[in-house]
């Protein structure tokens, strides 16, 4: 038996996952009642998102009180490149909605009486500062992102004046988390088979096909996001072929996270990554939690194509400016999405309101983004996901470039 775990872990994770990506497909449509086999996929899933949490604080916290004073960091690239980001993906669905327009079919069997949207784009800034001040259990009981990494810095600064005995102890706590975030990693060939069998065998097909142009609009736009504006501002940072560098975001972290559907989720795999390719622990400890927080390329593209296709079903015409002014509100509200229940689908209403049109007519467009969310949420969390990956590498690279260090991906 022993054995032939080792022979397992030997074997490349990417294969190990297609493997579980086969069977589920296999088994999803073979045996699509046998629901246990979707506990598997529950459990990886919850697995991910028990432990990012402490892996955040812990890692935030270690590597803020090993610091040394004045140590250079690339967080404030990092942070333009999130926001760059947010915007060129808001601009570029603008482009592609024009380009493509899309007559919206509402539903009137999908129930969104129970969600509430956020009033304006003030409230999901108020929001995003709150979160920053919650209590600190309850942000790691929450998984409130932007309260642990506050508190993280706060203690693990507060923490450099400490004994050397006392830091060691909080590395060794975060190398054990680290640890057990590679233990539950190795296990994601069968989270994966849960995942897609139980999206193949609840979901199906048929009833993503009535919204095909929609589909293809989302998802080609988040494709030229992340083949062609993405490696445009990895080669400006690195000066090299920066595909090898994408497709490789795209293929470790974006697969992963396509199935998880959760950029929180996916930020243990992200870091792994991360030190794979070298980077400094003092900024992808920091960079990696923010980007799932405020680096949300899919979500700007989500809010911007859906605000575009129910103005053009409305007839209402979007000229230049106020497209633009479309593009700056979505890649701004786009970085609270994390924190809204629903994401980036229930910041829709808040983008629509731009064109006067009614909560009872921008929740339909919600209700529609609730059926294709099997194929839309999925892309976009890949594209969130990978761009944070991507983008944290490229500002180190840029740094290593200026450095006359030999980049390698």
């Amino acid at each position: 038996m022993k054995n032939l775990i080792q022979k397992w872990n030997s074997i490349n994770l990417i294969k190990r996952i297609i493997c579980g990506l086969i069977v589920g497909i296999i088994l999803g449509l073979a045996i699509p009642k046998a629901s246990v086999i979707s506990i598997l996929g529950d459990l990886f899933v919850g697995a991910l998102r028990g432990i990012a949490p402490l892996l955040v604080f812990f890692l935030v916290m270690s590597s803020l009180c090993h610091m040394g004073k004045g140590q250079k960091t690339n967080m404030k690239l990092v942070v333009v490149l999130y926001l760059l980001g947010n915007v060129l993906s808001a601009l570029a669905a603008v482009i592609s909605s024009r380009l493509f327009p899309i007559m919206l079919t509402f539903s009137e069997n999908t129930n969104t009486s129970d969600v509430t949207p956020p009033s304006g784009v003030a409230e999901v800034l108020k929001n995003l500062l709150m979160n920053i001040v919650s209590n600190p259990v309850d942000a790691l009981v929450n998984a409130n992102y932007i309260g642990i990494l506050a508190w993280a810095i706060i203690f693990g600064i507060a923490l450099k004046a400490a004994s050397e005995t006392t830091k060691t102890v909080i590395e060794n706590i975060s190398d054990a988390t680290s640890t057990a975030v590679r233990w539950i990693i190795s296990l994601a060939p069968f989270g994966i088979m849960g995942l897609i069998f139980t999206t193949i065998s609840e979901q199906g097909l048929g009833v993503l096909l009535s919204y095909g142009r929609l589909i293809c609009v989302l998802v080609g736009t988040m494709l030229f996001v992340a083949l062609v504006i993405n490696p445009i501002v990895t080669f400006i940072c690195t000066h090299q072929n920066p595909y090898p560098l994408v497709l490789r975001c795209l293929k470790d972290s974006g697969i992963t996270a396509f199935f998880t559907r959760s950029s929180a989720a996916n930020i243990p795999v992200n870091m792994e990554l991360c030190k794979d390719l070298g980077l400094d622990e003092d900024t992808y400890s920091i960079s990696i939690p923010l980007g799932a927080t405020i680096n949300m390329d899919g979500a700007a593209i989500t809010i911007t194509v859906m605000t575009m296709a129910t103005a053009f079903t409305l007839g209402i015409h979007v000229d230049i400016p106020t497209a633009i002014i479309l593009s700056l509100l979505a890649a701004l509200s786009a970085c609270g999405a994390s924190g809204v229940a629903g994401g980036s689908l229930l910041l829709i209403p808040m983008a629509c309101s731009l064109f006067g049109i009614s909560d009872d007519i921008s929740m339909q467009v919600v209700a529609v983004g609730f059926i294709i969310g099997v194929i839309q949420d999925s892309v976009e969390t890949a594209l969130n996901s990978s761009s944070d990956l991507l983008l944290s590498a490229s500002a180190e690279f840029r740094q290593w470039r200026l450095e006359g260090k030999e980049i390698k991906f």
